[in-house]
């Protein structure tokens, strides 16, 4: 007699926990209209973030560097005058650019700037004035352009000056942290520009100055570049202050003192 005994079927063993933890987990996938706006905001934001900082670390850069090539002329950015004496961040330039035509970096200087409603002196008058009779250049190597009340007027003037010389390259002497916006807008004026800054004055004072001063050139850059726009500097040295003959800053002993804005 067979006995029949029925065994019962086996059943699929679950894996062990390490095996289910090596699985992949399946994720949802998100919806494209959700993934592609998100992607885009980002990348909007990370441009936004990016380029201003970009800028800032390009003038900071800018800021350190002395370029003194061999030039055809040495341009001197205009800053504020007052009734025909420089103010000190004229004055540091005009100084800074007679070194340069002493040590042979250029046989010409071009002064810049015209003059506020109300004055009698222009910018680029006054720097050719004080270049001429406290530097001792000769007048027939200092020109100066009398046109603009920001950089990027001055700067078209300067470049049709150039052109009536034919010449090519220039030297800009301005502030640290003006120099790479002043070098772009001289290239886009067909002059093959660098930049040697002054080292005295307001904007070089504090790291709070510099700072402040840094992240204003980034908005005048940015602005320029474009929008096509230059920008107004406020007057560097917020009190009106007036040169003596000899130098000395004072305080003003008249209301007539005539000053135009730093920039």
């Amino acid at each position: 007699m067979t006995l029949e005994v029925e065994l019962p079927e086996p059943q699929p063993e679950e894996p062990a926990a390490e095996e289910r933890e090596d699985r992949p987990r399946e994720r949802r996938r998100r919806p494209l209209w959700f993934t592609i706006p998100v992607s885009v905001l980002l990348g909007l934001l990370a441009i936004a973030v990016l380029t201003p900082l970009t800028v800032g670390a390009r003038i900071w850069y800018q800021a350190r560097q002395d370029e003194r090539p061999r030039s055809d002329a040495i341009i001197v950015l205009g800053a504020a005058q007052y009734n025909g004496a420089p103010s000190p961040t004229l004055k540091w330039r005009l100084q800074h650019a007679l070194e340069l035509y002493r040590d042979g970096v250029a046989p010409a200087i071009v002064t810049v700037g015209g003059k506020a409603s109300g004055d009698n002196y222009t910018e680029a008058g006054t720097g050719r004035a004080w270049l001429i009779e406290k530097g001792g250049v000769p007048a027939s190597k200092v020109f100066a352009v009398p046109v603009g009340r920001d950089t990027l007027e001055s700067l078209k003037a300067v470049g049709t000056e150039f052109d009536r010389h034919h010449w090519k390259s220039a030297v800009i002497v301005t502030d640290p942290w003006h120099g790479l916006r002043s070098k772009k807008m001289a290239g886009d004026q067909g002059i093959e520009a660098a930049a040697s800054p002054t080292r005295s004055g307001p904007s070089v004072q504090t790291r709070d100055t510099q700072f402040n001063y840094i992240a204003r050139e980034t908005g005048g850059y940015l602005s320029y570049v474009l929008l096509g726009r230059s920008v107004q500097v406020p007057d560097e040295t917020i009190k009106r202050i007036r040169i003596d003959p000899s130098g000395t800053p004072s305080s003003p002993s008249s209301p007539s003192a005539s000053a135009s804005p730093s920039r």
